[in-house]
């Protein structure tokens, strides 16, 4: 069967309108993602400007072309607007619409009116233009680890860079009634090319919604949702990985645990957040840092000295008590206690490391808290000595009432 340009203008028109109701149908599954909304309306209207462009010869160029390549600048602008709604930005009513005004606007233009390789030039560089900037807001979202997002964005330059280019090419094939095989053949090529185009784009924005979707619901599950930072099984699963890793490459670690000390119940929620945002500001993005419940949180420190493991966990401690002075125009004065452990083994135990540093705590908070306590062998002899000295207490009780 030959493949000519009338059939594939037929196919694309049926390609892009299902391909604008599948994504349409996907955001009403899930209208938390408008953005794929946006690209299947960008589907629909490109399916109505190859409508028009298929009328050409039974009505006016005015409305087969003028009017044909507004809306399928239209499309692309409103794609473009879709990325941008993806990863936050607002949407931007007046540059939607620059590409489909200049257009009208230069087919107005008399000295224009017979330069079809100027207008065809204008139109693939409007096209291109939208083109590019839709990959360039998906580069710009780069940060987000979404695997969909690089062959979204070399497929939309590579087809940018195909349109801009068909114009010259174009102009590069001899257009002689001899050579009017040659001159379809190049046609046929660029409608493929925009109908491969526009099936795998599709698909693959439609991957982009839903591994964001996966992701999203993977992150809750490892986040606290009050503070942000990560939640206890988020943070022992990743402390575990990091003792893996420090056996073939052992480095010195620290470990501390921080605990809230006179902390305001009324305004415990903004307590908590404030903490966790003064405690993210002080430990490097390397390290680990994540609520174990209530008002106690860990941080495992890398790679770091026994001085610096201290600096980080008294800049803690100082830049939560000047934040937390004052909360919500309400005096709190809440403070931390941290326990610290410094550890330069060849493995690492995070569960014995993370015990040992409650020991620390527990002195730190028996020494007035609002301080930061190091773990020492003599602080663990004289704790297990204290327990020891409690455990025994109602066996003496118990003699003296029996006496």
């Amino acid at each position: 069967m030959n493949l000519d340009v009338n059939t594939l203008f037929t196919v694309t028109i049926y390609v892009e309108a299902i391909l604008g109701l599948l994504l349409l149908f996907a955001w009403v599954q899930n209208t938390a993602i408008r953005a794929v909304a946006w690209w299947g309306f960008a589907h629909l209207i490109r399916a109505a400007s190859i409508v028009l462009f298929g009328m050409y010869g039974s009505a006016p160029d005015l409305v087969t072309i003028d009017f044909a390549n507004a809306l399928l600048f239209t499309a692309f602008a409103v794609t473009w607007t879709g990325a941008r709604v993806f990863d936050g930005r607002p949407f931007e009513p007046v540059y939607m619409v620059t590409g489909a005004v200049l257009w009208l606007l230069v087919c107005r233009l008399p000295v224009l009116a017979d330069a079809v390789d100027t207008r065809s030039l204008i139109a693939s560089g409007i096209v291109t233009t939208y083109t590019w900037l839709t990959a360039y807001e998906f580069w710009r979202g780069r940060s987000e680890a979404l695997v969909s997002r690089w062959p979204a964005i070399f497929m939309l330059f590579a087809h940018g860079a195909l349109f801009l280019l068909r114009t010259p090419l174009a102009a590069m094939v001899p257009w002689s009634p001899a050579n009017h095989v040659l001159g379809s053949v190049w046609l046929t090529v660029l409608s493929f090319e925009a109908l491969l185009f526009t099936i795998s784009i599709a698909f693959i924005l439609l991957a982009m919604a839903k591994e964001r979707t996966e992701l999203r619901h993977r992150t809750a599950a490892m986040v606290d949702p009050l503070t942000g930072i990560a939640n206890r099984r988020s943070f022992l699963q990743d402390a575990a990985q990091l003792a893996k890793r420090h056996k073939s490459n052992p480095r010195s670690t620290a470990v501390l645990l921080i605990d809230l000390d006179r902390f305001g119940h009324a305004l415990g929620d903004r307590a908590l957040e404030i903490f966790a945002d003064a405690a993210r500001q002080s430990v490097r993005a390397s390290d680990l840092l994540g609520r174990l419940g209530g008002e106690e949180f860990a941080a495992v420190i890398v790679d770091t000295s026994r001085d610096n493991a201290m600096a980080v966990a008294e800049r803690i401690r100082a830049s939560f008590a000047q934040a937390a002075l004052e909360v919500d125009n309400r005096p709190v004065g809440a403070t931390v206690s941290i326990g610290l452990v410094y550890c330069q083994e060849a493995a690492i135990d995070v569960a014995e490391l993370l015990a040992q540093a409650d020991q620390a705590l527990y002195f730190a908070k028996e020494n007035g808290r609002n301080r930061v306590e190091v773990a020492s062998l003599d602080m663990m002899l004289k704790r297990r000595d204290q327990n020891a000295a409690a455990a025994s207490v109602p066996d003496t009780v118990v003699a003296k009432s029996a006496a």
